[in-house]
């Protein structure tokens, strides 16, 4: 998952400033800041957030500080230490950073989503699935199909297909566009011999994303299976110009399809 989908509402939270071109300051210090404690901590998290899309960790770090200093009981700012730790390969300072901020808000959405995708990625991905079933209990939960889609990309990695295709299924209900739960599910689909619904899922990520390297494999095993050499070779020349390196050209060079 890229960055922008890991920090759910923190980034929409950063409002303008993750909208515009982008903070201009280069410290934790806003000239002429004012007012309580706990909008300093959300304004300087914000700004973090900002920080951490652009991939600028280290400037991330100091406006959590400083956020932190302001009020050390702002839970989406420990959430947001995490996902920076958890980006500098920082693992035990990341679960640290999410484990406070679930104390301090055990309920919310987005840190629990966060700390799922955390444990997900370091090889517990069994126990993350109760993070993002957590995060789905509160009716006020912004974007609940992120959380469905991790779940499913989680579970598949534990070789629960079951589970993974219902998850991939109610993200898609929610949000009909949203391009993992559409690929995911695409190469369920086609693992199950449902080839033209794959082609339909894969067709419709490679138009809301730029194509890649797994959704050209994809693509062209489908045309493959359907007997559409032309389409097939146009994937293949888009794989070897795209991704020479990557393990679906490598298959492709092989010629292992399945």
């Amino acid at each position: 998952m890229r960055r922008g989908a890991i920090v759910m509402s923190l980034i929409a939270l950063a409002g303008c400033a993750s909208q515009s071109d982008g903070p201009t300051v280069d410290t934790g210090t806003i000239v002429g800041e004012v007012g309580d404690p706990r909008n300093r901590a959300r304004a300087h998290t914000d700004l973090a957030a900002a920080y951490y899309e652009r991939g600028s960790m280290a400037i991330a770090l100091e406006e959590l500080r400083v956020a932190t200093a302001a009020d050390a009981n702002y839970a989406p700012a420990h959430s947001m230490f995490g996902l920076v730790y958890m980006e500098l390969k920082e693992n035990q300072l990341a679960e640290s950073s999410f484990e406070r901020a679930l104390r301090l808000s055990p309920n919310d959405p987005d840190i629990n989503h966060n700390f799922g995708w955390f444990l997900c990625n370091t090889s517990r991905e069994k126990e993350s699935v109760k993070y993002f079933t957590q995060a789905l209990r509160n009716p006020l939960y912004a974007s609940p199909w992120r959380s469905y889609s991790a779940a499913g990309v989680c579970s598949l990695k534990t070789g629960n297909t079951k589970d993974a295709e219902e998850f991939f299924q109610r993200a898609l209900k929610l949000e009909p566009d949203d391009p993992q739960s559409l690929l995911k599910l695409g190469q369920i689909r086609y693992k199950q011999g449902n080839i033209d619904e794959a082609r339909r899922l894969v067709s419709r990520y490679n138009k809301l994303r730029t194509p890649s390297a797994e959704s050209l494999w994809l693509s062209l095993r489908i045309e493959r299976r359907l007997g559409e050499r032309v389409a097939e070779q146009s994937y293949a020349i888009q794989l070897r110009r795209r991704f020479p390196g990557s393990d679906e050209y490598r298959a492709l060079q092989r010629g292992q399809y399945d």
